[in-house]
């Protein structure tokens, strides 16, 4: 199990030093509606957010509440969800990769993946080896863009590290992937030496939201879907700083869901601290063996919610589901993940989460 690096408590300042304001005529073309209409929401709705100031020009709002209202109002924004657990193997770049095909092809929603796990399992994936070579590289990955931040450098292109229609499957066409790199393994480390910028107002937890602004605040995407590292280190907490959902996959076995509780209640610190609202789905459990009494036992824990709800669908331990991870061209979707029973296992799991976050969203 990785180790937790970097206490929230260290980055609190450099993040409030800068908060991110917005005027009324910004929170409208962030809604694509005039400033009137902006006015009108706030006499409406008793839970749009409170100015946090009064300036000549008018009050100004953090950025991240109003983000935050506008999606509960269905604005036309990408919803965002980390995949995390600080244990590997847990099947969290398959539960990703299987989430992402699915939104696609059974919900019609467009999807980025943004490979944020120095393993690059969610890259290899849906592109294979070749392919990530090749972008690797040219410095075509997310490592480049902490690299950046590192150096001070300005060598990442998002649009042209972003890799359009990837997977290997014919009927999913709107899933893209921001790749990663074996790279990130150095990089994260160095992440907290990063060059803060004119006064110190860059934070190191602040990276990928700032080069994913636009891509989140436009119309480009339904859904963005995180693989994070097996940590809670910065890397992990550029992942969460973006995210407004998070979800655990775990075997339901002793050392797989150790670390479950540090997770909720350090996501919780840090959600708290940068001030934008990081809800749990839930933990959903994977490679499950029906026969195995430790696995049938973990799970009746899990089922208690002490620390997060546990998701109702259930993945199996299945070879084809193992199989599935290879990168190899087929048709369908079914044809990837299985036909007996494992495809429509994962529809499940896609279908149960979509319906957690309309409860979420729900006025």
């Amino acid at each position: 199990m990785n180790a937790i690096h970097t206490p929230v408590s260290s980055v609190h300042r450099s993040l409030m030093s800068e908060p991110e304001l917005l005027g009324l005529q910004e929170i409208a073309g962030l809604a694509k509606v005039s400033p009137a209409a902006v006015g009108n929401w706030r006499k409406r709705f008793v839970d749009f957010p409170a100015p946090v100031a009064q300036l000549g020009a008018g009050p100004v709002f953090r950025r991240d509440q109003v983000l935050t209202w506008l999606k509960k109002r269905r604005v036309s924004m990408a919803t965002v969800i980390s995949v995390i657990n600080l244990k590997g193997g847990v099947a969290k770049s398959t539960t990703t990769v299987a989430g992402a095909q699915m939104l696609d092809v059974e919900f019609g929603q467009r999807v980025l993946v943004a490979d944020l796990d120095p393993q690059t399992n969610a890259t290899m994936m849906l592109v294979g080896d070749k392919k990530w070579r090749e972008v690797n590289q040219r410095g075509a990955t997310i490592a480049q863009l902490f690299r950046d931040a590192i150096s001070g450098e300005k060598k990442f292109d998002l649009s042209s590290a972003i890799l359009k229609n990837v997977g290997s499957v014919a009927d999913s066409r709107r899933v893209d992937l921001l790749p990663s790199s074996l790279d990130l393994i150095d990089v994260q480390d160095e992440l907290a030496t990063m060059n803060r910028g004119k006064f110190h107002a860059s934070s190191p937890v602040d990276v990928l939201r700032r080069a994913l602004r636009d891509t989140l605040e436009g119309d480009t995407y339904d859904y963005v879907l995180i693989d994070c590292p097996p940590s809670l280190g910065l890397v992990t907490l550029n992942g969460l700083r973006v995210s407004d959902y998070y979800l655990i996959p775990t075997i339901p076995d002793f050392l797989s869901t150790y670390g479950i509780p540090q997770i909720v209640e350090r996501v919780r610190d840090f959600s708290e601290t940068v001030g934008h609202k990081i809800e749990p789905l839930g933990i959903v459990a994977t490679k499950f063996r029906a026969q195995s009494p430790v696995h049938n036992q973990q799970l009746k824990v899990l089922r208690q919610g002490k620390d997060a709800p546990l998701l109702k669908t259930v993945i199996p331990e299945n070879s084809e589901i193992a199989g599935a991870a290879e990168y190899r061209p087929v048709n369908t979707l079914r044809q990837k993940w299985g036909y007996r029973g494992q495809f429509d296992i994962y529809r499940a799991l896609t279908e149960e989460v979509l319906g957690l976050i309309e409860v979420a969203v729900a006025p």
